[in-house]
């Protein structure tokens, strides 16, 4: 099964109801999921813990439009949820500032000289919005899914493509091969089996479905390793991963006795 991707992860960090039996499952037994869905837990136990609001500032709407352009999100949530927060507080709970006169209408946003002194403490209605459970649900929604995407980039690539290495004639080893793709395209194939049995050496090819054309990727001194895929070869009209045992007479071509062989679902 394929790793649950980030959106699930985020959803299940934050104890929404999924019938997803399969990605639970895959994250009971996949230590990579489950150290990204432990991370996301921290990050939304860290969100929904109360905070100390006592000196802190109300941003201006500059920063909200600066998140819900960095997240993408859609335009339902383009209003600056702390701005429709305060609003349902009405100017009877913040009333005038300690610096001047309450502001009508959108605020500014403020530069360096012109930002006034903040207040030893602020009014207890300028940090209503904090306690806000509705706030505090759309920033912890916000904050995982960011967090979900930046774990994304460092979790490897989907394969293009993978076999089933089966054994052939007097051999018995068995094995995988799963061909990846870099960002800048470059491709590799990983090949894997259980044990070595070559009497000589281990060469990995890639040949075509009629057994006439093939590639030599290179030679396999262990159980397993990793080929760079030559640029521009067309993995379809070589979709057979080939492990041959080599001997050692000098001789550059195929010795005609496979260990293992199977074909990339392409």
């Amino acid at each position: 099964m394929q790793h649950p991707d980030p959106e699930t992860l985020s959803l299940l960090a934050l104890n929404e109801p999924l019938d997803d039996e399969q990605a639970m499952e895959h994250l009971r037994s996949c230590p990579e999921c489950a150290a990204e869905y432990a991370a996301l837990r921290r990050a939304v136990s860290a969100v929904r813990t109360t905070p100390d609001t006592s000196d802190l500032e109300r941003p201006g709407p500059n920063v909200w439009a600066e998140i819900h352009r960095e997240l993408g999100l859609s335009g339902a949530v383009a209003q600056d949820p702390l701005e429709s927060a305060a609003a349902e507080t009405g100017p009877s709970e913040t009333g005038p500032s300690e610096t001047g006169p309450a502001k009508t209408g959108p605020a500014e946003p403020r530069t360096a000289e012109t930002r006034p002194a903040a207040p030893s403490r602020p009014r207890s209605g300028n940090v209503t919005w904090l306690r806000r459970p509705g706030v505090w649900l759309a920033a912890a929604a916000a904050l995982v899914v960011a967090a979900g995407i930046a774990l994304s980039v460092g979790r490897p690539a989907p394969p293009l493509a993978q076999a089933e290495l089966a054994p052939l004639a007097q051999y018995s080893a068995t094995g995988s091969a799963k061909v990846t793709e870099s960002q800048d395209g470059s491709r590799t194939i990983e090949v894997e089996l259980n044990k070595t049995e070559a009497k000589g050496y281990q060469e990995v090819w890639l040949i075509a479905p009629d057994l006439s054309r093939l590639v030599s990727l290179g030679i396999m001194n262990s159980s397993s390793g990793r080929f760079e895929v030559p640029a521009g070869l067309d993995l379809s009209a070589y979709p057979i991963v080939d492990v041959s045992d080599e001997p050692l007479d000098g001789n550059p071509a195929h010795s005609s006795v496979s260990i293992v062989r199977g074909t990339l679902n392409l």
